[in-house]
């Protein structure tokens, strides 16, 4: 389980913008990577389109905005299509990332229990330490939290 002030853990993932993104492509600069279940459900939905409400202000601080989703590339460009989202996204459909994440997990819903991804957020500095973690994350006011932490850095 990753922990505040460790090295963000390496990866590798294609995106529907940007060509892959990686750890190393992002040393030397502040991120934010948060993972959400599904694209086009309500709360993953609600929470991408507040990180892209306030893209300007990541922006302004110098902070990537990345989405993580099982979702495949193709499904995020009609997830960003659908409702004009400015955050990058990132696919890791075989779960590699969010398990060295420790964000895949057994849910239980109704009784039944499968594997899913918490939805978690984790804001990373430009030397590549985690800064803050937010685990089971509920998605009001989850944004302005985040922001308040980046602008903290």
């Amino acid at each position: 389980m990753l922990e505040e002030g460790q090295k963000v853990p390496a990866f590798t993932m294609p995106t529907d913008t940007v060509g892959d993104i990686t750890a190393a492509s992002l040393a030397g600069q502040k991120y934010v990577i948060y993972f959400y279940p599904k694209d086009d459900t309500p709360g993953c939905t609600k929470e991408a389109i507040g990180f892209s409400e306030q893209a300007a202000d990541f922006d302004a601080l110098g902070v990537k905005v990345i989405g993580v989703s099982r979702d495949t590339i193709e499904k995020h460009a009609k997830f960003r299509a659908k409702h004009d989202l400015s955050v990058i996204l990132a696919a890791d459909v075989n779960e590699d990332v969010c398990e060295n994440f420790g964000v895949w997990v057994e849910k239980n819903m109704y009784g039944r229990k499968y594997m899913g991804i918490e939805r978690a957020t984790f804001l990373v500095d430009e030397t590549g330490t985690i800064r803050n973690i937010w685990r089971k994350v509920k998605v009001k006011d989850h944004v302005a939290a985040v922001l308040d932490a980046a602008r903290a850095l």
